[in-house]
């Protein structure tokens, strides 16, 4: 109660500070929203993944914002609240339409140090380095790409001043926020933070135990930060003091890193073309390489086309056979050819090519799993690439936002696993995405798609996806942190809205299922188990894990109105008006 008593505390602050004239609902201040209630608004509405960024979110919707305007200052805020996450340290995709740019797909993904060898997590006898080790150290933390993707975005689509937008997040490290039972709980199960001075002082107590729920944590150095981003762009973070303290303390670590000044000056977010294709009545469109989550979530939708999808029960038997079986079809194609196309050509259009899918499709049996599959050979792909396996862990959030003018905006950002390389900066942790690359560079003698290269992006699955009726109307927006599980949840999420015709928010509370090429995987605890005899007869090999996603989705309906889901899993909450 303690903590929910700080957020109500909080809500006021933050009115009072003048930040909106409207103050938000005591249930969406508090986090006390029944996550099968369906949250309406009349004109703009945000989903992220804790109430505090919600609600600085829905404040800057309120003041006239754009929706990208919104998830700027709801990310600021998400990096303070939610740090174990995403943040300033990190990088993500971001997925705009805009009235009068369309759609656009901003890649904001983080990229090796141009020194960097194919070779680096290897062993001296060749083997790969154990995932644990390579994680917390100096030489996992790639560029961080957040910063310059928001402020890229900011400039072509922005309405409110770009200092305005960190004035709340300012705000709440000066004033200090509660600690979350989230936040908690995975501090509690965290052994290598506390290595790391900075952090160690910030999260811990004096005796080494995690602050309890409800604590207030101030973070003035994070302010420090924001300040800087707010008054100089870029600048402020790529050059002088904050670029010259991030390549201390990754090279200073004790598995040094070789992050540079100079990678800081020039990195650059980059604008690609988005990537959409036909589902039913929908057009939907998806982040293009080097995420993975774009082709992946369209070619299981795309083989899924010939079912009749709308006549099973979305946690049927047959619902899971055919979703995992489209499943095992995206990651084979995934693991072989998609990679940062800078670096490879990835096939991305001879991918989604309706014939390719359709071929695709026949090798779905409707009644009988296969089992693993390889991948396809698309029409025009000549270059042998290696199968390549990556960890892609599933610390990450994701915000969707809708304005008043039908602005729309999904962005999944990440430091990668929870609390990144464990390395903390003037106030932010760095991310450990170098890990997203493949540690081994070759396979019999080929190279592998995804392999570390200096100044290369990692493969990521992250999948922030725009839905469009048939008068091009942004009507749907969604997206989910979880690492390569982020495809299955997303796709899932877009069935549930268009066939099983499910509210975002019941969409959200559908039990997890699906397949990665492997095992048919269930979520543990939601009653799936009750399935696993039913499909040990068709030829699934059944495991059941715990699946801590975190959808956010907005659908637009026929009215105008605008009805949210926040996923249960999480700490995230609908706000709107």
């Amino acid at each position: 109660m303690q903590y929910k008593k700080l957020l109500v505390l909080l809500s006021c602050v933050l009115s009072s500070w003048a930040l909106a004239d409207v103050s938000p609902p005591p249930e969406a201040a508090s986090g006390r929203v029944e996550k099968s209630a369906a949250i309406v608004a009349e004109k703009a509405m945000i989903v992220t993944a804790h109430p505090l960024a919600s609600e600085v979110g829905k404040t800057i919707l309120q003041q006239g914002g754009s929706a990208v305007d919104a998830v700027i200052a709801a990310q600021w805020v998400l990096g303070l609240v939610e740090p174990q996450s995403s943040g300033i340290g990190g990088g993500g995709f971001l997925l705009s339409h805009h009235l009068r740019e369309g759609l656009t797909a901003w890649d904001g993904r983080e990229t090796a140090p141009a020194s960097a060898t194919p070779q680096r997590f290897l062993q001296a006898d060749g083997q790969p380095l154990p995932f644990a080790e390579a994680v917390a150290s100096g030489q996992a933390v790639g560029t961080p790409g957040l910063v310059a993707m928001l402020y890229a975005a900011h400039q072509r689509q922005g309405k409110l001043p770009w200092v305005k937008l960190a004035e709340p997040a300012i705000r709440l490290a000066e004033a200090g926020f509660p600690v979350s039972p989230r936040l908690h709980t995975l501090l509690s199960k965290e052994t290598r933070l506390q290595q790391d001075p900075a952090a160690r002082a910030y999260f811990f107590t004096a005796e080494g135990k995690p602050h309890p729920v409800g604590t207030l944590l101030r973070n003035p150095a994070y302010a420090d930060t924001l300040r800087r981003i707010a008054a100089r762009g870029p600048q402020g973070f790529y050059h002088g003091e904050v670029a010259r303290d991030i390549v201390a303390a990754v090279k200073n670590h004790a598995k040094a890193g070789d992050l540079s000044l100079q990678d800081l000056a020039q990195y650059q977010a980059k604008i690609r073309s988005p990537l959409c294709a036909p589902y039913r009545q929908w057009n939907v469109c998806g982040m293009p390489a080097p995420s993975s989550g774009g082709v992946a979530v369209l070619q299981m939708l795309g083989v899924l086309s010939r079912f009749d999808m709308a006549k099973y029960s979305p946690v049927s038997v047959e619902a899971v056979h055919l979703f995992s079986e489209a499943g095992r079809l995206a990651f084979a194609d995934r693991e072989r050819y998609l990679a940062d196309p800078d670096f490879v050509a990835v096939p991305q259009q001879a991918l989604l090519d309706p014939i390719y899918l359709a071929l695709r499709s026949q090798r779905i049996d409707p009644v009988r799993s296969h089992g693993s599959q390889p991948a396809g050979q698309p029409a025009g792909v000549k270059t042998a690439l290696a199968e390549n396996h990556s960890a892609d862990l599933p610390s990450t959030t994701h915000l969707v936002a809708f304005d008043a003018e039908g602005g729309v905006a999904s962005m999944t950002s990440s430091i990668e696993d929870a609390f990144g390389s464990r390395i903390m900066v003037r106030g932010f942790l760095l991310n450990n995405q170098l890990t997203d690359f493949s540690f081994l560079p070759e396979k019999d003698g080929v190279p592998v798609a995804n392999r570390l290269e200096g100044g290369k992006r990692p493969r990521s699955s992250m999948a922030p996806t725009l839905l469009f009726n048939r008068q091009g109307e942004a009507v749907m927006a969604v997206g989910s942190p979880g690492g390569s599980l982020i495809i299955p949840y997303v796709a899932k999420a877009i069935l549930a809205l268009t066939d099983w015709r499910l509210t975002p928010q019941a969409a959200a509370n559908l039990p997890h299922y699906g397949s990665r090429n492997a095992a048919t995987e269930l979520e543990q605890g939601q009653g799936l188990d009750t399935l696993t005899e039913a499909l040990q007869q068709r030829g699934h090999s059944v495991k059941l894990l715990p699946m801590t996603s975190g959808l956010s989705i907005i659908a637009k309906q026929a009215d105008g109105r605008l009805i949210g889901g926040a996923d249960p899993r999480r700490e995230g909450v609908v706000a709107g008006f």
